[in-house]
């Protein structure tokens, strides 16, 4: 894509526009969605919308930084890319490319175990970035994972603990997504009508999860091993095996999917250095608050013996500064980088990074702020509620 077509790219949502119409239906429906009837993924955006800022004046907000401190390390402002499973679906190549965006941005970024890019593989320098993980049932295959990315540099493990089941998404049952291994002519006709993304996929050759290496059981093709991979994620998994995991790891450990008080206390009497209040961006349970509601009191629980990062809603730099000024240490981008990674690639992530970071800034000077740090805490006035609909 062009530097003139991409500069037109204002926001988020501009991307996501552009993804719907470079991606299959069938993928970017499950981009895109999320558990049954979408009232949770559509609150995460509702109530961080209904947020207001304050405008303050006659301050001095000439000399202003972005710079935020969160996950071990100082980066150029409070936002990272979180873990999007299937993202070499959307962009061939789609990990490397974020992790480059990010690299480029000053900002870390996080490999999804359910990527297609190896972790090996990825761009150098991987300190301050993280890897997320599933617990399997086989411990064995869990502490091997582990070793495998201590090994290729990641600082930071993200354990995600939302999905002790898988949540239901009612596109990917309408659209027959489990059946794309094995496509009816409903779903070639929708792939041929996609010629762009057909031939980066077959550039790449087929996608499999880097996973599944040397795993047979997993069979082959990307979506046959997330399948599988996804039957494997131990439901069982509890507190004792949060202080069984801080045992095999070394490095940071974030725990991902808090969205109370009592579960974020848990994970830090566990060992937790962070937790992520996320509702899995509304993919998992349908009818859950939103994660701007949830914040408040899992950063109040936490009383600054952990960090605490924010995930799910955020598509503008404004949304940032209501999650600090909510209780956030940092925010993570899922769906917005992933649109702009199917839009345009390395290129395109790059460009919502630097809107993102551009609105932060301006967010941050017409509030009266010269640092992300000034917003925590600070008052924030949720808009009235609309009204309810009539009898």
């Amino acid at each position: 894509m062009s530097e003139g077509r991409l500069a037109r790219f204002a926001s988020a949502e501009d991307f996501r526009l552009e993804a719907r119409r470079r991606l299959p239906r069938i993928l970017f429906d499950y981009l895109d969605g999320g558990a049954c009837g979408e009232t949770t993924m559509a609150a995460n955006l509702a109530d961080l919308a209904r947020i207001r800022l304050a405008p303050r004046v006659l301050r001095d907000v000439a000399a202003r930084s972005l710079a935020a401190s969160f996950l071990g390390a100082r980066q150029a402002m409070p936002v990272m890319l979180g873990p999007v499973g299937s993202l070499g679906l959307f962009r061939a190549g789609g990990e490397a490319a974020a992790f480059r965006a990010a690299r480029q941005a000053g900002i870390p970024a996080c490999l999804s175990s359910f990527a297609v890019t190896r972790p090996e593989d990825l761009p150098g320098g991987r300190g301050g970035d993280a890897f997320q993980l599933y617990v399997l049932k086989d411990r064995g295959r869990t502490e091997a994972i582990l070793e495998r990315v201590a090994a290729a540099g990641f600082g930071t493990l993200f354990v995600t603990v939302d999905t002790a089941v898988s949540g239901i998404r009612e596109r990917d049952l309408r659209n027959g997504l489990r059946r794309l291994a094995r496509p009816d002519l409903r779903i070639l006709a929708d792939l041929a009508s996609h010629p762009r993304w057909c031939a980066g996929m077959a550039r790449n050759g087929l996608p499999a999860m880097m996973l599944a290496e040397g795993w047979p059981e997993a069979g082959r093709g990307y979506l046959a091993q997330a399948a599988f991979l996804a039957g494997q994620i131990d439901p069982g998994f509890d507190g004792k095996g949060l202080e069984w995991l801080r045992t095999r790891w070394r490095g940071r450990l974030a725990v991902k999917g808090v969205m109370c008080a009592e579960d974020a206390r848990i994970a830090i009497d566990c060992g937790a250095d962070a937790v992520v209040v996320s509702n899995h961006g509304g993919r998992q349970l349908d009818g859950a608050r939103s994660t701007i509601r949830a914040l408040p009191a899992v950063a109040e629980a936490v009383a600054g013996r952990a960090e605490v990062l924010f995930d799910g809603g955020i598509r503008r730099g404004g949304d940032v500064l209501k999650a600090l000024m909510r209780g956030a240490d940092a925010c993570l981008l899922g769906r917005a980088y992933a649109y702009a990674a199917a839009a345009a690639g390395e290129a395109g992530i790059a460009v919502l990074l630097r809107r993102i970071g551009a609105e932060l800034d301006a967010a941050m000077a017409l509030s009266g702020m010269t640092a992300p740090g000034a917003g925590r805490g600070a008052a924030s006035e949720p808009a009235a509620s609309p009204p309810s609909p009539g009898p």
